[in-house]
């Protein structure tokens, strides 16, 4: 059987790759967690996609898909979204319909985000993509640097509560002023104010500046109005991000509406609307499969699993349909994109080696205090140096093992390991990077056990495929027929309406079947969380 795909468009087995693909970065984001750990996903989608496009000016971008689709995900990583989960299963009817809303926002709000950042490659001209690489670096550089003095300013505090010179309580007040409101707040006055610092050393503002500043100020104002002014708290007492998270997709639309970059915008809203669905079904789909009479009819057994991460990968299989349907759109509907003049020839290896090296790093590197030190794989100093530094130093040299010849071949010289195509490019680095995130992701199981089958059992399985889909399915000779000239903004208009009604429809089916399989019942796997009436959960927000 022929693996070809067709064109125009994406064949439903390009379709599957896509897909699998972020549900394995989602299963493994599971583990690793947050911001950081949504990137890989984010970065796994988008070369897969670039890879089944048949695009020959997008595989050379395939390292600007990667990394705006590892940042574009990463921006959902702070929202708390457990108690969320937990309300669809507390049986309290207004609770569960209110839970499957919280979700299906959430949901939006995350894919909104990744996918405007995996489209962007796919608009933008050379010179203003790679000068978007920029302020994005730098924003993270001081986010790194904001990482370090918080580490040493409250390793300092530890310091003096072990000297006895502050109290348990002491330490609290010295450091209540980081966690206001448990938000993001520093995170997001830190990037705003690394952007204008490069705003002012070039003594301009350029198209990313803009962009890091609208989502900041949107940050702002969402979280300022919604959480603080309204009091409106999605799950207290936990933090608020959510609002700030809906103000910064706010700024972000608003830019992309003053730079008329419709087709960002649609891509936005379409991901946005599977990854809404994603999230609320996959919850849905979570509580039909642990229902006792579900499993007795069709299984004829009752199951044990680990039902979190079924809904995770789940969220990540029905989100990355989106992202398939919208880059395999853009691949037959919008015009080649040139790389002249050849500006900053340094972003191409600057993306791929931040794909590679430092997305794996951030997300790898917790395994050694969160499982392999605390489960006594390896003592928490070896030579009298802490096992964390000499973490550190391997991974520095496997970054010039990798990084060298990198720059290297980027220069001209040719490398033999190297695919001559870009085409074949682009497959290495999907599997390499698809290979390191899972190997890494094993390696900090140090005590496998059955539930571990549905997950890295599951990961394992779902990457073997994705290896067999990526290097099997596209044709170097593939075309993607006539580029046709789309008016986004209409297309865009038309997609609005309807996924508002969609969404509406949604929310209500999930929440009616949820209460018709269990009733007034409490599903297993969750706390007991109720938003509202007299046996509420909450506690007052802090």
């Amino acid at each position: 059987m022929s693996l070809r795909s067709s064109a125009p468009g994406l064949s439903w087995l390009a379709i599957l790759l896509v897909a699998l693909s972020l549900s394995i970065g989602w299963g493994v984001r599971g583990n690793w967690g947050h911001e950081y750990g949504a990137m890989i996903p984010g970065a796994l989608a988008a070369i897969a996609a670039v890879v089944v496009s048949g695009r020959q000016d997008w595989f050379r971008r395939v390292g600007f898909f990667g990394f705006f689709g590892a940042v574009g995900w990463s921006f959902g990583g702070s929202i708390s979204y457990m108690k969320v989960i937990a309300y669809t299963h507390s049986g309290h009817t207004e609770s569960v319909f209110y839970g499957f809303a919280c979700l299906f926002l959430i949901g939006f709000i995350w894919a909104a985000f990744g996918g405007a950042g995996s489209a962007l490659p796919a608009f933008l001209d050379r010179a203003r993509l790679t000068e978007l690489l920029i302020p994005t670096l730098v924003v993270f550089a001081a986010w790194l640097a904001q990482d370090q003095l918080t580490s040493i300013y409250l390793q300092g505090l530890d310091e003096q509560v072990a000297a006895g010179k502050l109290s348990a309580e002491q330490l609290t007040d010295q450091t209540a002023w980081m966690n206001w409101h448990d938000s993001d707040w520093l995170g997001v006055i830190v990037a705003a104010g690394a952007v204008l610092l490069l705003a002012v050393v070039r003594n301009r503002f350029c198209f990313g500046t803009s962009l890091v500043l609208h989502m900041c100020a949107g940050w702002w104002l969402g979280f300022t109005i919604l959480a603080v002014g309204l009091g409106l708290h999605m799950t207290p007492p936990r933090g608020d991000n959510w609002a700030g998270a809906l103000g910064m997709m706010i700024g972000m639309f608003a830019f992309l509406y003053r730079q008329q970059e419709w087709g960002v915008a649609w891509s936005a809203v379409l991901v946005g609307l599977f990854g809404g669905l994603g999230f609320s079904g996959s919850a849905l789909i979570k509580l039909v499969l642990m229902h006792p009479g579900f499993q007795e009819r069709l299984l004829g057994v009752q199951v044990t699993a680990n039902w979190h991460s079924v809904l995770e990968q789940t969220f990540g299989f029905i989100s990355g349909i989106g992202v398939a349907l919208a880059l395999g759109y853009l691949s037959t509907h919008t015009p080649r994109v040139s790389e002249e003049p050849p500006v900053r020839t340094w972003a191409e290896p600057a993306t791929i080696l931040f794909v590679l090296l430092a997305v794996t790093y951030v997300n790898i590197v917790k395994n050694v205090d969160k499982m392999w030190i605390p489960h006594k794989v390896v003592a928490d100093h070896l030579l009298g140096i802490a096992t964390i530094t000499w973490f550190n130093l391997a991974y520095a040299v496997l970054a010039v093992a990798v990084a060298w010849p990198l720059i290297v071949a980027c220069r001209g010289r040719s490398l033999d390991i190297l695919p001559a195509s870009r085409l074949g490019k682009a497959q290495l680095l999907f599997v390499v990077l698809l290979w390191w995130v899972v190997i890494g992701n094993f390696t900090r199981m140090v005590d496998f056990q059955e539930l571990r089958l549905v997950t890295e059992g599951v990961v394992h399985f779902n990457a073997c495929v994705c290896t067999l889909l990526v290097l099997l399915l596209p044709r170097p000779e593939r075309t993607v027929g006539e580029i046709i000239e789309t008016n986004y903004l209409l297309l865009l208009k038309r997609f609005v309406a309807s996924a508002i009604l969609m969404s509406l429809i949604l929310i209500v089916a999930e929440g009616a079947l949820t209460q018709a399989l269990w009733a007034d019942g409490q599903a297993p796997h969750a706390r007991r969380h109720i938003r509202f009436g007299p046996d509420n959960t909450n506690v007052e927000h802090r």
